[in-house]
């Protein structure tokens, strides 16, 4: 009594499993293609209503690559694809391992008289210089001799069966690498002002921090602008250090990252902060008017030019309500309470954007503290650099998929299984030389071949004669 097939087997090893999740996937990727993903989703959120994005969220279809359901769905086809390969390999192999007898009959049904060559030798001597021709362009060449008659088989191309257990193992590790990814790798970010350094990135699922095992410091930061003031080219010089020490210096460009450490670093953003100095103007009113320019550090208290207290900038700003640079000045009179008040670099100007109310506020008025009036003049501005950091081990798994899969189309598609049957009979004093083949695909390819063998045949027997 035979075995009862096995419903689960028969199921995973369908041909319409593997396609109807071919199709699934397909349409999962165009969802990630068009909904951004991670860090990207935030503006495409906001313009969603909240009940829809509830829904997307719940589906996960924000971060869908690292969703356990995705993760699923690529698990299943790998495993449908394991058992429809483990299902076939026993019929694959037995058409690869076949010997076929070298005495058929069945091949030479269909020759044609170009098939046919009549040569005057003998025929023991006529199959040796045949047997020489086919071993040396063809694997596993047979001999079986009946009288005076000899009859070869040699055939090339038989791994070509494989061809198509190749592009399933590359998409095995083209989906192996994508997992490999998701589990362990990671999309981070960090800020790194101009000429400080930093050893760690947050992480944009956890918003944790991830220590990198080295220190990137930024040297130095350009940016070039059109004239309609949108950036034109910004970048970012680079150092690595392992243990203190300076391993490799990289400019960093847009679309131009580079890779240390096992984690690539892309030039994602910028921005600007006020530094820790501002040069301020200060006028005194009295009967000799005096002016002093000083270059201040923030919350460093310095004595008035008159004498009357301190002040100190306990505020800086690079714009503040798109006002342009100011600084928030406190002034400690020696008798009272501490005043504050903003100073603008452009204070004109400001003045005329700044609605009643703000301008009789002592808070916006520069000279709030009677004699003294001030002005900024000057504010450090330092850049910093947005790098995006992203580790993913599972890269090269993907492309030495990529490559087999190359390999394995080429040999589907390009390559065959040819058979080659040769017969040396002989009719009196003369001594017939028959060629016939078969193969499992591409006919034309078995003709060239057939052809080829018959030239080098005709060759051989002419050449020696």
């Amino acid at each position: 009594m035979k075995n009862e097939p096995n419903a689960i087997w028969e199921f995973l090893s369908s041909v319409k499993l593997t396609i109807v999740l071919l199709i699934l996937l397909a349409i999962v990727s165009i969802l990630g293609t068009v909904i951004p993903q991670g860090g990207g989703a935030v503006e495409f959120a906001e313009s969603l209503s909240p009940a829809m994005f509830r829904f997307l969220s719940t589906l996960q279809l924000f971060d869908m690559y690292n969703a356990p359901w995705f993760r699923l769905l690529i698990a299943f086809l790998a495993l449908n694809l394991i058992v429809c390969s483990i299902n076939r390999f026993p019929s694959t192999w037995k058409r690869f391992s076949a010997q076929p007898a070298p005495d058929r009959n069945k091949p030479f049904e269909n020759n044609t008289p170009e098939d046919c060559l009549e040569v005057d030798l003998d025929g023991e001597k006529a199959s040796k210089r045949v047997e020489k021709i086919l071993t040396s362009g063809y694997r596993n060449v047979r001999k079986k001799t009946n009288g005076a008659n000899h009859f070869f088989y040699g055939e090339k191309g038989n791994f070509s069966y494989f061809g198509v257990y190749v592009v399933h193992l590359s998409v095995l590790l083209i989906l192996v690498g994508g997992l490999v990814g998701s589990f362990f790798g990671f999309e981070a970010y960090v800020n790194i002002l101009e000429g400080e350094k930093t050893d760690r990135v947050i992480i944009r699922k956890t918003m944790k921090p991830l220590k990198l095992g080295f220190e990137v410091r930024c040297d130095k930061f350009s940016v070039d602008f059109y004239k309609t003031g949108a950036p034109k080219e910004f970048k970012s010089v680079l150092t690595f250090m392992v243990d203190g020490k300076d391993v490799r210096k990289n400019d960093l460009l847009v679309n131009h990252p580079v890779e240390f450490g096992g984690i690539t670093f892309y030039q994602a953003s910028y921005g600007s902060v006020p530094g820790k100095e501002a040069a301020l103007s200060i006028q005194r009113k009295s009967k000799a008017p005096a002016s002093s320019e000083m270059r201040v550090k923030g919350d460093v208290n310095y004595p008035l030019p008159g004498g009357e207290g301190t002040f100190k900038v306990v505020d800086l700003r690079n714009n503040i309500m798109g006002l342009g640079p100011a600084v928030l000045v406190s002034v400690q009179p020696k008798k009272g309470a501490p005043r504050e008040f903003w100073v603008f670099k452009n204070h004109e100007a400001v003045q005329k954007k700044l609605p009643p109310p703000m301008l009789a506020s002592p808070k916006f008025n520069p000279a709030a503290f009677s004699p003294y009036r001030f002005s900024l003049t000057d504010l450090k501005t330092l850049y910093y650099t947005g790098l995006q950091a992203n580790r993913d081990p599972g890269v090269p798994i993907v492309w030495a998929g990529c490559f087999l899969m190359v390999s394995g189309l080429f040999v589907t598609f390009f390559l065959s299984h040819k058979r080659m049957w040769v017969r040396v009979i002989t009719k009196g004093e003369k001594v017939k030389i028959e060629v016939a083949g078969t193969t499992n695909k591409n006919p034309v390819g078995l003709q060239k071949e057939r052809l080829n063998l018959m030239t080098n045949l005709q060759n051989e027997f002419h050449k020696k004669g």
